[in-house]
């Protein structure tokens, strides 16, 4: 069976997705009435993906075109998700570098392009999206010529054949199109991966096989996911797995799956150079090597970054805790956890204090999606301010430094510059876009980041669009400024009424509306002024005999400001708990009375 194995990599957002789609529709993976052919991010499946827009898992499908098989491979755009970019790379022979017309490379192009070519991938450049207004195709291709003279080690690295395409249309030329609205589709792309991809590198003799991916459904239990490097693997066979330290357990396998498509196959026989999902091993893992028992030779394992954020969580604590959640205990907690670091490669879980688990992560967004899993999962938790992950090189605590790269309508590049000067960032390049926006270049530290999402939006009216990229790690730097005002408490466990959220309006903004159970201790608002300050918003208006000329009139609160999961970790202090339940996020402080925090103060 003639075979290819590609990777489909770009910046969050530039079209990978929709361009598979194209794929599979056009070589006839689904019948013509099937809900597939009208469905748009066909591999999106995860509702998160759906609802973010992104690519947060990576995933196989497999198409026929012209008698060879194709098996592709999605990728995550996002930098926080690089991890499942890192792994899932080793299993393919060539890649699509998806690139936005008019954006051009961005920080994670550069990320996965770096990432492609170090393990010899063989690059095939498309330029999509050539139909946007103020698409710039020849300083975008100048610009990729730039990135791959940086980034390759081998001259080899730079000839890369280079295609146009309008993804969401599904279509493809060769050369740019005078008229991109012409008929057209892909098969300039299906003929350009079998002419520049090299078929599997592959060799006969006992088998082995680098689990790349882990997946589980009830009936068959876990799939390990890998690419057969050598020899074949049958159903019913005796294997081995070798796991990093060289420690073998024997095993057998039940049964050997293919992609076709987006579903599995099962099949006597995984041939080698072919991408197989087998059942049947109970304790392997990602980077153990299934091998022949007679000759367990382990593949080099993959090699992951490190994460770069933090942050502690546990089981609910709460005067609320235990009234919304399905799992609501620390073990309950701990098991789910166990059970993502085996899927998750980019996490990490340390024991903390006091019931406390520290999960390291490459990103606010990477451990923000695992904690919406959770509560949507039906567990309560609460989580603590993300801290950056910090390493004693030499002696010396190092701290991880950042590339951020802001895209934002200039009259706001002033705003955006201030605010990063504020975090201690380096602005390093400005450029003036030709479609009104500016680009701004900076270095920051990983601890400058935090929270800085939000504040650019708020800054530049919702325009501003934020990446970034792991530098190096320097010197930790000198402390960062406290960066938000203090926060409303409520003083009053009950319900909040408009009376009490009135007088809480006139010292800043409010999170929750009329009719919101409130506890002692709960963060109901931001502060104007820096100092916290304590508000009883159960408290209803005294009723007198004595009436004004002002009595009927109805009090009028501005509309609460709704927070996002993302929003809520950004907005916590080091003293402050994020609750969170599968109906509601609470912000709170950690000791939630006044004397309790009073006593604390003077420690």
């Amino acid at each position: 069976m003639q075979l290819r194995n590609i990777a489909i990599i770009a910046h969050v957002d530039h079209g990978k997705t929709t361009l598979v789609d194209g794929l599979l529709k056009q070589s006839k993976t689904f019948r013509e009435n099937e809900a597939a052919m009208q469905q748009t991010l066909i591999l999106d499946s995860n509702d998160q993906e759906r609802e973010r827009g992104i690519t947060i898992l990576a995933k196989n499908t497999a198409v026929n075109y012209q008698g060879v098989k194709i098996n592709i491979i999605d990728t995550p755009g996002h930098a926080d998700f690089g991890g499942e970019v890192e792994r899932t790379l080793n299993m393919a022979d060539g890649a699509l570098l998806i690139i936005d017309a008019q954006e051009g490379p961005m920080p994670q192009t550069k990320f996965v392009l770096k990432k492609a070519l170090e393990i010899g991938l063989k690059i095939i450049v498309v330029i999509n999206k050539i139909d946007k207004r103020d698409a710039r195709v020849a300083e975008v291709i100048s610009r990729t010529h730039d990135l791959f003279l940086d980034l390759a080690t081998h001259e080899d690295h730079l000839e890369f054949p280079v295609y146009y395409a309008i993804g969401r249309d599904g279509k493809a030329w060769e050369a740019l199109p005078d008229d991109p609205s012409a008929p057209a589709d892909l098969t300039p792309i299906f003929e350009g991966i079998l002419r520049y991809v090299p078929p599997p590198d592959w060799e006969d003799g006992p088998l082995q096989m680098l689990v790349t991916t882990l997946d589980w459904d009830s009936f068959h239990g876990k799939y390990a996911i890998g690419r057969i490097r050598r020899g074949a693997i049958r159903s019913g066979a005796q294997v081995a797995v070798v796991n990093a330290d060289g420690v073998q357990e024997q095993s057998r396998i039940d049964a050997v799956y293919v992609s076709q498509g987006l579903k599995r196959v099962e099949v006597p026989e995984g041939e080698g150079g072919d991408i197989v999902a087998i059942t049947g091993l109970k304790s392997v893992g990602i980077g153990d090597t299934v091998t022949d028992p007679q000759t367990p030779e382990p593949l080099p394992g993959i090699k992951i970054e490190e994460p770069t954020l933090k942050m502690a969580v546990s089981a609910n604590t709460s005067p609320f805790a235990g009234r919304e959640g399905k799992f609501v205990t620390a073990r309950h907690l701990l098991e789910r956890i166990r059970r993502e670091l085996e899927s998750n490669v980019s996490l990490r879980l340390e024991m903390g204090r006091e019931g406390e688990y520290i999960l390291s992560g490459r990103g606010e967004l990477h451990l923000s999606v695992f904690i919406e899993t959770l509560r949507r999962e039906g567990y309560e938790l609460q989580v603590g301010k993300p801290r950056v992950v910090t390493k004693v090189i030499d002696g010396k605590e190092m701290e991880p430094i950042e590339e951020l790269t802001v895209d934002v309508t200039s009259t706001y590049a002033g705003n955006v510059t201030s605010e990063v000067g504020r975090r201690k960032g380096l602005l390093l390049l400005q450029e003036e876009n030709s479609d009104g926006t500016t680009r701004l270049t900076f270095e920051i530290t990983t601890r400058g980041m935090l929270g800085l999402r939000n504040q650019l939006l708020t800054l530049s009216r919702g325009t501003a669009v934020m990446n970034s990229l792991f530098l190096r790690y320097e010197p930790v730097g000198v402390p960062m400024p406290r960066l938000r005002n203090g926060v409303l408490i409520a003083s009053e466990t009950g319900k909040a009424v408009t009376y009490g959220l009135d007088i809480a309006q006139g010292r800043g903004i409010t999170f929750i509306g009329p009719g919101t159970e409130v506890y002692e201790g709960m963060i109901i608002g931001l502060n104007s002024r820096e100092d916290d300050i304590e508000i009883n918003v159960t408290k209803e208006k005294k009723q007198t005999n004595v009436r004004s000329s002002t009595a009927d009139i109805a009090t009028v609160l501005t509309p609460p400001t709704l927070l996002s999961l993302e929003q809520c970790l950004d907005l916590l202090e080091d003293d402050e708990l994020l609750e969170v339940t599968p109906k509601s996020l609470r912000l709170r402080k950690k000791l939630l009375t006044v004397n309790e925090r009073v006593k604390a103060r003077r420690r």
